[in-house]
């Protein structure tokens, strides 16, 4: 997933495209997470042969991708997404580095993990202030994280870490919560989670909900899992896109 060279540190990347999110978005796929969620739309291919799918690239050229590609169709919104942008902290920072300079916002999507477990990482990424990071819960609270991603309840805690950690900072950040498998009072007990963190995060709280893509319901279905909520591909909200 990442490897160091003589000009810096490599990161693969499985596809680079254009996205409705946002109301319009450039995004890179990176290959490589550190959790394995079990509803995750990324197909099995980039989740379970990393080492079979993508390319390595250096922050220099992902960077140039992104900004020409936004060129093309006068988008001001770049992102990483698709497995876990920090992972590679070095190739983060000098891509962020590297997208210094034309206007433009640049959303870090994450789980968060590495962030809470490193303030220091935070504070690094204070200094780009054309920087968005959207933060990703798994879950509203340790058992169910556990439950969807199979790891220790504990990354959870985390992944709370980092919204304190990135509020501190003088990072801008929201949380967003897959809610789809939870009851309403997780919602509301995790809401006052926040608010005890910042109550701005509460506020800004994202509600994310299952879509059912075919390969995440062929997931779902293998794990057994039981969902409130959920949409169809074509049936997602205008307001949640």
């Amino acid at each position: 997933m990442v490897h160091d060279t003589p000009r810096g540190q490599e990161r693969k990347y499985w596809r680079f495209r254009y996205d409705r999110w946002y109301g319009g978005i450039v995004t890179a796929d990176a290959v490589g997470c550190g959790l394995l969620c079990k509803y995750c739309w990324v197909s099995d291919a980039v989740m379970f042969q990393p080492a079979t799918v993508g390319k390595f690239y250096e922050p220099e050229d992902v960077a140039e991708i992104l900004t020409r590609m936004a060129r093309k169709r006068n988008l001001k919104q770049l992102r990483v997404s698709g497995g876990e942008p920090t992972i590679g902290k070095s190739h983060l920072l000098q891509l962020l580095q590297n997208l210094e300079g034309p206007p433009h916002l640049f959303i870090l999507e994450t789980n968060g993990i590495l962030i809470g477990n490193e303030p220091q990482y935070a504070e690094e990424l204070s200094k780009h202030r054309f920087l968005h990071v959207r933060v990703s819960l798994k879950g509203c609270n340790e058992t169910e994280f556990a439950t969807l991603t199979d790891a220790k309840p504990e990354g959870f805690n985390l992944q709370l870490k980092a919204l304190e950690n990135l509020v501190r900072a003088g990072v801008r950040c929201h949380p967003a919560v897959m809610i789809s498998f939870s009851p309403q009072q997780s919602l509301l007990q995790l809401t006052q989670r926040l608010k005890r963190i910042s109550p701005k995060l509460a506020e800004e709280l994202e509600i994310e909900e299952l879509i059912l893509y075919p390969n995440v319901q062929h997931k779902i279905e293998k794990h057994r899992l039981t969902y409130y909520t959920a949409y169809t591909p074509e049936g997602v909200p205008k307001e949640r896109i």
